[in-house]
């Protein structure tokens, strides 16, 4: 957007005119306010991000605007003007001819907002019947228009396809057709990136900015990631425990803001290309929020054991079979993980990057056998996982433990957190249920929790607490290996820094080996001294963390560089013109053979796929 246009644009009346918004909800019978007379505006065409960590009341002061709460639970107070009309004055009826037609919204999880009963193509069109008087014929030719525009493939041979057809970037761009429909005055992002991987993540803001210059749609843009908001908001609003306590343009809260939790999540923000001239993992800078201190980063001391390998992985290989047909003959496989070989030393992070269904998470399954790989070799402290029966794969599991992506499904809501840590060092007979009892204590301590918190259940803790119970568990059993599958992606930033910081205090101090796997490049840079880069199952480029984010060969590490949203307003109109082709498709037919790779050196240890 010009110099000229953002002039216009906020000269202009506003779109959205929020006054001293209150939003209460009823708990055991009192009114308790959960956003507390939060105001600001949105003009034509302008984009204005709400950021705050999760709890911080953005999300409810959006479900607030479009009155999509529970009217005898919760209570919204203030005005809520939108082209001249206070919505919270509207009947429902009225307030049911807003919803998409002047106002729409895109929310986080877009297959839970999707009907898997219904295809794609019909979801589109039911926005277009309900709005407008378009016959369904015109309303199939404007949903094709519309899938084109938002860039989804072959849009006419897929108006028929069901959500599960869809991946999760092209879900979302069916969402983003969906809340376009109607030609809304305001479109509402609630979290529109979070859930993506990185270079789906850049493709989605790119269309973002490109449908907003084309339409002149006023954006508001509600999410926790400061680099998403400096690549895509000209004003943004500071939220933080239910009240708004820093507003202004975009520019001036990066580069000037006031307030100390605003620096804080700035802090928090891990910047691709920051690690120059350091050669080991960095912890993030921890801001005391009270008065915006920050303490100084202090490099990871090195503790690896380059003698022997912990882990060694070998020609590691997984397919899955795929059966068609009546009798459920074999019609071919999908080529998770193709020939994969690394070693891991003590002490060190081995970090593997890519997108989803590159074969990252599979590889680190396959490694702890919780599926079984169909060829090569997994090395754990000299003796061979993948040869071992299940009483001595059971004993070898002490050596690695997991770290999983979404720490409530991980631990069991019905037991307190206590029991969930204890519970494998009793099954191993490590110990009697008294020296459990110490084990727990001692490990709730090492992750920052307290002894007494062991009486509590999952529910009772925030995400990143329950990511440090996760932690805590997998620590009971002293292992030498710890397999972190996206163990950070769920957190609000802050809380990933915290976690991170967590987990390379505990490397330090218990010499752990961290197979670290991730999409977010940023992060990867941030914690890492060797990169694997994975594509279509195969590891195309690994080296040291310097030499791979410093010289990065292969066209797929390039493209993940590219697409990491960068913590700086000045970029804010930048396109990066990312294609929106999906990830290339495993699936083989069933006398495929991967013919052998060979790898070239660029320096020592710096390897990339010829």
């Amino acid at each position: 957007m010009s110099a000229a246009k953002t002039n216009t644009a906020r000269s202009a009346d506003p779109v959205l005119s929020v006054q001293n918004l209150t939003t209460s909800f009823l708990v055991d019978g009192k009114w308790k306010p959960v956003v507390r007379d939060v105001s600001f505006s949105v003009g034509p065409g302008e984009t204005v991000a709400i950021v705050g960590e999760s709890g911080s009341g953005k999300s409810v002061t959006s479900l607030s605007i479009m009155r999509l709460l529970q009217p005898d639970t919760s209570r919204i107070e203030g005005k809520i003007m939108l082209g001249g009309r206070d919505l919270l004055s509207l009947a429902e009826a009225e307030m049911r001819k807003v919803r998409g037609n002047d106002v729409s919204m895109i929310f986080q999880e877009p297959m839970t907002s999707l009907n898997p009963l219904f295809t794609i193509g019909d979801q589109i069109s039911e926005a277009l019947l309900c709005h407008t008087a378009m016959s369904k014929a015109e309303a199939k030719a404007e949903t094709i228009r519309l899938m084109e525009k938002v860039r989804i493939p072959s849009a006419a041979s897929r108006f028929d396809e069901y959500p599960h057809r869809f991946s999760g970037g092209m879900r979302q761009r069916a969402m983003i057709a969906m809340a376009l429909a109607s030609k809304p005055k305001l479109l509402i992002a609630d979290e529109p990136t979070t859930a993506l991987d990185v270079t789906i993540q850049g493709q989605i803001l790119d269309l973002i900015k490109m449908l907003q210059d084309e339409e002149g749609t006023s954006v508001l843009f509600i999410t926790h990631d400061m680099g998403v908001v400096a690549e895509i908001a000209d004003r943004t609003v500071v939220m933080y425990r239910g009240e708004q306590v820093e507003t202004g343009a975009t520019a001036d809260i990066f580069h000037r803001g006031k307030h100390p939790y605003t620096r804080a999540l700035l802090s928090a923000v891990p910047v691709l290309g920051s690690m120059q001239g350091c050669q080991r993992p960095l912890r993030f800078p921890v801001v005391n929020i009270a008065t915006g201190e920050a303490d100084t980063q202090v490099e990871v001391p090195d503790t690896v054991a380059k003698d022997k390998p912990i882990l060694e992985v070998k020609g590691l290989t997984k397919r899955f079979d795929i059966h068609s047909g009546l009798f459920g003959r074999l019609s071919g496989r999908v080529h998770a993980v193709e020939n994969v070989s690394f070693d891991l030393f003590a002490g060190e992070t081995l970090s593997l990057v890519g997108e989803s269904g590159c074969g990252k998470s599979t590889t680190g399954r396959a490694i702890m056998r919780l599926i079984e790989p169909s060829s090569g070799a997994v090395i754990v402290e000299g003796r061979d996982m993948l040869a071992l029966d299940k009483r001595e794969m059971r004993n070898m599991r002490k050596s690695m433990q997991m770290i999983f992506q979404d720490p409530f499904a991980s631990l069991n809501p019905r037991m307190t957190v206590g029991r969930a840590i204890a519970e494998p060092y009793l099954e191993h007979r490590m110990g009697t249920a008294k020296d459990a009892n110490d084990v727990v204590a001692d490990m709730l301590v090492k992750v920052g929790l307290t002894p007494d918190m062991a009486s509590r259940y999952p529910h009772e803790f925030s995400g990143g607490q329950r990511q440090r119970i996760c932690i805590a568990r997998a620590l009971a059993l002293q292992p030498k290996v710890i397999v972190a599958d996206e163990s950070v992606s769920a957190l609000d930033v802050s809380i990933k820094a915290q976690v991170i910081n967590l987990m390379l205090d505990l490397q330090q101090s218990l010499d752990l080996a961290f197979l670290f796997i991730s999409h977010d490049m940023a992060v990867v840079e941030r914690v890492s001294h060797r990169v694997a880069v994975m594509y279509l199952g195969e590891i195309v480029e690994i080296g040291p963390r310097v030499a791979v984010f410093g010289n990065p060969q292969h066209e797929y590490t390039r493209k993940l560089m590219a697409a990491v949203p960068v913590p700086d307003p000045d970029r804010r109109r930048q396109k990066r013109m990312a294609a929106t082709e999906e990830l290339k498709s495993p699936i083989r037919p069933v006398d495929y053979e991967a013919g052998r790779r060979e790898y070239r050196t660029v320096s020592p240890g710096h390897l990339v796929i010829a």
